[in-house]
């Protein structure tokens, strides 16, 4: 196949950040997708109705002249998000869901929820007012491997939460693991997933044979093979439980190539390309439609877009890296070359 033309898509999870940033990688993810649901873990984190209508009027504000893309707004879960904030956010068009991140599992999650169980009156108010209740789904006790976080919340949390609350629309982000492909294809029709291209296509080798990768490192982590190849079958089953969330993540080169590195793998200005790659090396370029522009919208009840995209098979080189005005920002496959390209 050398042209491949869908449904415009949408990003069903995406860190956009704010100032210089938000400025450098907005266009990327704008000229690719219709619609994204913005994650709020900002410093300060998105935690109200009134800080994400603002963040939204900041993000309109930096799109280039003519776009149409839409950002669907989040809020940050705490332990002490209020009733009246949910019904708040029920009531507004432009607030979609609500983040939960484990206290400390990833980038900005310090005031995250430390036990999900104190936070069972929000979640039977989610459902009350069916707001979907997006989940950052690992645990962050020190005694668990990193490799098995996944797994043990899923065990530990989410399946009494799925129990509890059966018809609070729920979204596993970021599956990593052959243990949350299968969570989620037995659970009822209210738990969906996100799937990320860096998890479709490598495993834990690519971060850590013939050296650290620093812009492979992202959270949850890389896993074996066996789980990578779990997430493409689930991802081109044809299943609507499964859809695309690129998880794309921007950091400066700076806080990325250090002692201490960010997580987070910056794939927006290849996303769709990305995920291209992926289905063709499964022969399911026939199931990327649904993918990616089709399961998500229907889960979060919104229409399916009408304009369409067109990918050609066109050589091309990813930039090296981007300049933000307050730094370098180097995307996933930097200066390597790809055979799909959005045109």
């Amino acid at each position: 196949m050398e042209k491949l033309i869908i449904t415009r898509p949408d990003d069903w999870h995406l860190h956009l950040r704010n100032g210089g940033m938000l400025k450098t990688v907005l266009p990327h993810t704008a000229r690719q997708f219709a619609r994204a649901i913005v994650m709020p873990n900002l410093r300060p984190p998105i935690t109200t109705v009134e800080q994400a209508l603002s963040y939204r009027n900041e993000i309109l504000a930096a799109l280039p002249p003519g776009s149409a893309f839409e950002p669907l707004m989040t809020l940050y879960l705490t332990g002490s998000t209020s009733l009246a904030e949910v019904k708040a956010a029920s009531e507004s068009e432009h607030i979609h869901a609500f983040k939960l991140y484990p206290a400390g599992a990833t980038t900005n999650s310090d005031a995250g929820v430390a036990d999900p169980k104190q936070i069972y009156p929000i979640l039977e108010a989610l459902q009350k007012y069916d707001l979907p209740f997006l989940v950052h789904g690992e645990v962050v006790d020190p005694e668990i491997d990193i490799f098995d976080r996944e797994r043990v919340f899923l065990e530990t949390h989410l399946a009494d939460i799925v129990k509890q609350f059966p018809a609070l629309r729920i979204v596993v982000e970021h599956l990593t693991t052959q243990d949350a492909v299968e969570f989620v294809t037995e659970a009822g029709p209210q738990v969906a997933a996100t799937i990320t291209p860096q998890h479709l296509l490598y495993n834990r080798n690519a971060l850590l044979v013939g050296g650290i990768k620093p812009h492979y490192y992202c959270l949850p982590i890389l896993k074996r093979e066996q789980h990578r190849q779990a997430l493409v079958n689930a991802a081109i089953s044809g299943n609507p439980k499964f859809f695309l969330g690129t998880d794309s993540a921007p950091h400066l080169q700076h806080l990325k190539e250090h002692a201490c590195g960010c997580a987070g793998c910056y794939s927006a200005p290849l996303a769709l390309e990305l995920y291209a790659e992926a289905f063709e090396a499964n022969s399911a370029l026939d199931k990327l439609e649904g993918f990616a522009s089709f399961y998500g919208a229907d889960f979060y009840g919104l229409p399916r877009n009408s304009e369409s995209v067109t990918l050609t098979k066109t050589t091309w080189t990813v930039p090296t890296d981007f300049d933000t005005g307050e730094g370098l920002l180097v995307p996933l496959r930097s200066g390597e070359q790809l055979t799909w390209k959005l045109i």
